[in-house]
């Protein structure tokens, strides 16, 4: 008779999917083979029946009978449940199946999607670069737009060489970028000045009437921080001029300048550096070594080294320029007073005030005898003489200075200082003696109008002197000045911005009194004085 061998629980537990399946059908063959081995032996005890004719010995084998048909059902139950175990087996290898499909399914979908993003990647990359290319299309249209407008202007105003001799010196290509403190008006203008057209035209060489043009353009750009257009512009003209007259040409070198101020602007020192050196290179080669031209770039790099903070190196650039300017122009000339005025500022950072106040004052002299006292350089260079005063502690003579300034501004637009007709200080000083006297009388001063705004407040050289005096009467614990001349500043600088005129219109109590209250709490900062220079480099092309 056939024996059942089971696996021990303890294995069954350790046992995988696999091997239960596989222990599974030995169990299935082994109950087939035991089945059969019971009916084998049930049937010849039914045929043991018939042949028996004892009731006991049929009695014991009925029994038997009975005993291997339970065994025979119950191993047809084992059977079955075998069986269903195999079903079951081949319903989760087939969920198995279904479920890798699936899965593969799901990653074919991901890598469809994934291919999806990068085309869709790829496609607006394509669509940024097409809209880049149109933008810069258009921006090469109007540049080809412009540059033929140029040609044609240059061909309509080109004069012969025969009405170039009998034409008187004209206009002159002076600043590229105007000081900080010119107007804003003018800083879209050029500086114009005959004596140095005479002396470049003696020297041979006259800036074409596209160049100007093209460093109006620039600056309109430049001024409005336009620099990716303002850039590229001077680029292409600078490439133009190279393919045409060669590189070591005066045209080329004006180019180089104008890029080299707009990189300067943009605080691109190096780049700005290094083509200045070259316009120097081609106008000391070009033009001569003692050319207007060449004080101008010599001009422009000592300003560059300036701003960088290279003082040393700019003041003997500075010098030179001042050289050539004096021998070409003249001592006396104004734009050696301009000269002076830069080297003065390089020399006060390095603290050489002696020499500073040397080249301001002879700015001066060369201001006042040319131009005349109202001129607004001599204003700028009296201030600029201030600060100097300022920083050497010499208050005394800051504070004549800046005087002279306010009343020179007043006599201009109101006439003679007397009784009924003051200048700002004036009322200012009264005010601070009628605080200490700790009696304020509210009177309103007589007719006063709103000189500043006439004198040109808004450039801001008066505007900036009415600070500076202002700074210096907190210093002297004059806070009732200060706050007034202060008070004057705040006033003339809004209304300038606004557009109102208030020539005759202003009373002074109106400036004085409006905000008396106000004006309080600036008490307090009297540790808080800061003075301003008047005027800055001035670079030119």
């Amino acid at each position: 008779m056939s024996t059942m061998v089971y696996p021990r629980e303890e294995k069954l537990e350790k046992l995988s999917q696999e091997e239960i399946i596989s222990n599974t059908k030995l169990v299935i063959q082994g109950l087939e083979a035991l089945k059969n081995e019971h009916n084998s032996i049930l049937h010849s005890l039914l045929e043991t029946i018939k042949c028996l004719k004892k009731d006991e010995e049929a009695n014991l084998v009925h029994e038997k009978s009975n005993l291997l048909r339970k065994s025979v059902e119950m191993i047809e139950l084992g059977l079955g449940e075998a069986q269903v175990m195999m079903a079951l087996s081949n319903h989760l290898n087939a969920v198995e199946s279904e479920k890798q499909k699936l899965r593969a399914q799901v990653r074919r979908l991901c890598q469809e999607n994934q291919w999806l993003r990068d085309e869709l990647a790829n496609t607006q990359q394509k669509l940024q670069k097409s809209e880049q290319s149109v933008a810069q299309l258009e921006e090469e249209k109007k540049h080809l737009e412009f540059m033929n407008q140029l040609k044609k202007y240059d061909e309509d105003v080109s004069p012969t060489q025969e009405e170039k001799d009998r034409e008187t010196p004209k206009d002159s290509l002076d600043d590229l970028f105007p000081n900080d403190e010119e107007e804003h008006g003018q800083g879209m203008q050029h500086q114009h000045n005959s004596a140095a057209v005479a002396a470049a035209q003696q020297g041979g060489y006259e800036i074409p009437a596209r160049l100007r043009t093209l460093h109006n353009l620039v600056i309109q750009y430049a001024s409005q921080g336009r620099y990716e257009v303002a850039v590229p512009l001077c680029k292409q003209a600078l490439e133009d001029l190279e393919k045409t007259s060669g590189h070591d040409h005066p045209d080329v070198a004006t180019m180089l300048n104008i890029l080299a101020l707009v990189y300067r602007d943009q605080n691109k020192y190096k780049e700005a550096a290094h083509l200045l050196n070259d316009a120097l290179s081609i106008r000391e080669k070009t033009l001569g070594k003692d050319h207007p031209a060449v004080a101008a770039t010599l001009n422009n790099l000592a300003v560059l080294y300036g701003k960088r903070g290279k003082y040393k190196e700019a003041e003997p650039l500075c010098k030179r320029a001042l050289e050539i300017r004096e021998k070409v122009l003249g001592k006396d000339h104004p734009d050696v007073a301009k000269q002076l005025n830069n080297l003065a500022l390089l020399c006060q950072n390095q603290g050489k005030y002696e020499e500073v106040e040397y080249y301001y004052c002879r700015a001066l002299e060369i201001y006042e005898c040319r131009l005349g006292p109202d001129d607004p350089n001599v204003a700028k260079t009296k201030n600029n003489l201030a600060s100097c005063y300022l920083k050497q502690g010499k208050y005394k003579e800051a504070e004549i200075l800046y005087k002279e300034i306010l009343t020179r501004a007043h006599e201009k637009e109101f006439g003679s200082v007397d009784a009924e007709n003051k200048p700002i200080w004036m009322h200012a000083e009264e005010r601070e003696e009628m605080s200490k006297g700790k009696h304020r009388d509210n009177t309103p001063y007589g007719e006063y109008g709103g000189w500043y705004k006439a004198c040109k407040v808004n450039s801001p050289t008066v505007n900036t002197t009415l600070r500076n005096l202002g700074a210096l009467y907190r210093r002297q614990g004059k806070l009732e000045a200060a706050e007034t001349l202060e008070e004057c500043a705040i006033r003339s600088r809004k209304q300038s911005n606004t557009g109102i005129d208030p020539i005759h219109g202003t009373r002074v109590v109106e400036i004085l009194k409006d905000t008396e209250g106000d004006r309080r709490r600036s008490r307090d900062s009297l540790t808080s004085v800061k003075y301003e220079s008047g005027s800055e480099t001035g670079e030119e092309a």
